[in-house]
């Protein structure tokens, strides 16, 4: 009797046994196989971090390779608050461990302790973003479990403002500015991700990071700017807009032989890594975007002109009065009253004869005059196509009243910028060929192709006995006009034209002045053009005043460049007859 009832006892415990093992085996089967999945993504979302991998943004460079742009790495300190203030010893702990991290980053430990209660059940926080290598490295020796970092590139800007004006700057809404947004589609880089699985404290589990897009980095921009010109030419504009008090200045410095922009200097000019330290109207570049009426400097591409469609000499002749009255009572005048001059075309350039000017300008048809300087490159953008860059204006001349078809001869009734000026003297310079503008020299790509080369081929715009010719009428100005002194480079024949434009307000010409100086060097075998000039000076609104700016910069790209000395005197052209 016993033994039937322990057999059935043995029998039940058995069944029950079995019973559990089969329910166990049952719920099993449905967590491994037909859950599985399920349960793995739920499992996987609780561990699981995204994780984003920063490409790298390409550089700027000057054109000898001197860094002007770069990305640099910054690291972001976050925090999982769920675990720090889960420890249990977090009364002491967490207080003393932000301590020592504000330590390192120059913040306040209660600001760290607000960001880390905030939100006690969340597993991320920052606190503090971008810290350089060296802080990052500070902290992460501390080897605090609840603290994690992230890499995070960076754009830093060696050189300060030099050549700011021309690279631009990133701002929390990406490239803003320069080059850095206008040549964006080579620097710009790509994001790539990742995903890593984390533990209780929210750091990553070893081995766990998946690579799922690879980043890519982006190309490499050269520009033609020397890094060390630039400097140069910064400093002595920033100089002569202080002392003249002027509202703007600039200066550019181009190559003759191609078109090549070797300095472009704004003042003020923005430093990228302190946008904030200038107005608004400083953050790109004037000498692109910033047209003016150029004034007199344009006698130059008048004169050029006019030999071109043979219609006069160096030495033609006509006589100038002070005043030139035109049939509706308006009159063109000189910038000094005078009687009558005899002047030669020569003496017309030297003297700065508006008058004269306007009679020889009568030997050319108007809708001639105004192909000639659109050929010069007036009235476009220029090849550069700079980010906010300004084409000027150059009206049709069947819109030119009985004035404006004198006015725009000499820089009046026109608008130009500074760069575009730099390439009508190039065009000079270079035995009447004009040369593409060029400020980026290509785009060099990580696998080490390059693409977006400049264009190389010129393009005539007057015959080179023109040129020649108005290079000579230009080097009087140097040998004999009243900026002489100011002007004269030892050892070297200099082409220059001065350039006093009135500015116009609500239509009507007041008092305010645009001075300039144009030119090149040295004038018997041209190497360089320069262009300085100066926006609405306060007290003195004389083109003289800018003339030892524009001798400074010249002098100084000679010697840079070590440019040979001229080797013959400069030509004796009459003034007058």
């Amino acid at each position: 009797m016993r033994t039937r009832r322990s057999r059935a006892r043995i029998s039940f415990v058995v069944v029950i046994i079995f019973a559990i093992v089969a329910a166990f085996t049952v719920r099993l089967v449905d967590i491994q196989l037909v859950q599985a999945s399920e349960l793995n993504a739920q499992s996987l979302s609780k561990r699981a971090q995204e994780q984003v991998l920063y490409g790298t943004r390409g550089s700027i460079l000057d054109t000898n390779g001197a860094v002007l742009a770069a990305s640099v790495e910054r690291y972001d300190i976050e925090v999982s608050p769920r675990s720090a203030l889960a420890r249990s010893d977090a009364a002491t702990s967490v207080p003393e461990a932000l301590g020592k991290i504000a330590a390192l980053t120059g913040q306040d430990p209660a600001a760290l302790m607000a960001i880390l209660t905030a939100d006690p059940q969340s597993d991320f926080a920052y606190l503090t973003k971008g810290v350089k290598l060296d802080v990052f490295e500070a902290i992460r020796a501390l080897d605090i479990p609840w603290v994690y970092y992230e890499l995070r590139p960076s754009r830093t800007y060696p050189n300060g403002a030099v050549a700011g004006n021309l690279v631009g700057f990133i701002g929390t809404d990406g490239p803003q500015a320069g080059i850095e947004i206008g040549e964006d589609s080579c620097l710009a880089s790509s994001d790539g991700s990742a995903s890593y699985e984390k533990g209780e404290d929210g750091v990553q589990l070893p081995g766990s990071l998946v690579t799922e897009v690879a980043p890519k980095d982006g190309g490499t921009i050269r520009l033609t700017i020397d890094r060390d010109l630039q400097f140069y030419v910064q400093q002595r504009l920033m100089q002569v807009y202080s002392e003249l008090g002027a509202e703007w200045a600039t200066a550019v410095v181009m190559r003759v032989s191609d078109g090549h922009l070797m300095a472009v200097a704004d003042a003020p000019s923005v430093d990228p890594n302190n946008v904030d330290g200038v107005p608004n109207t400083a953050l790109g570049s004037r000498a692109f975007s910033w047209p003016y009426e150029p004034g007199s400097t344009i006698k130059a591409v008048t004169a050029a002109s006019l030999l071109d469609a043979g219609v006069v000499s160096q030495t033609s002749e006509v006589v100038a009065p002070g005043r030139l009255y035109l049939s509706n009572g308006d009159y063109i005048k000189d910038a000094w009253s005078h009687d009558d001059v005899p002047y030669t075309l020569a003496g017309a350039l030297v003297d700065s004869s508006n008058t004269a000017v306007s009679l020889f300008s009568d030997l050319l048809p108007a809708d001639k005059r105004h192909d000639y300087l659109t050929a010069f490159g007036f009235n476009s953008e220029t090849e550069v196509g700079f980010y906010g860059e300004s084409e000027g204006v150059v009206h049709p001349a069947n819109e030119w009243d009985e004035v404006t078809n004198y006015a725009v001869q000499f820089g009046q009734g026109m608008s130009a910028t500074s760069v575009q000026v730099a390439s009508a003297y190039q065009t000079l310079a270079n035995g009447g060929v004009r040369m593409p503008v060029t400020l980026v020299e290509g785009c060099q790509w990580p696998d080490g192709t390059t693409t977006d080369l400049p264009a190389t081929e010129g393009t005539r715009v007057v015959s080179e006995t023109a040129a020649r010719q108005t290079s000579e009428m230009l080097e009087q100005v140097v040998t004999k006009g009243w900026k002489s002194p100011d002007l004269t480079i030892p050892g070297y024949r200099v082409a220059a034209k001065s350039g006093t434009a009135q500015v116009a307000e609500d239509g009507i010409y007041g008092d305010k002045a645009v001075i300039s100086y144009a030119g090149f060097a040295p004038a018997d075998n041209p190497q360089y053009v320069v262009v300085v000039t100066a926006g609405i000076p306060s007290s003195i609104y004389s083109s003289g005043a800018i003339a030892t700016t524009f001798h400074d910069v010249m002098a100084q790209t000679l010697t840079q460049f070590r440019v040979t000395p001229s080797t013959e005197p400069a030509p004796d052209i009459p003034l007058t007859w």
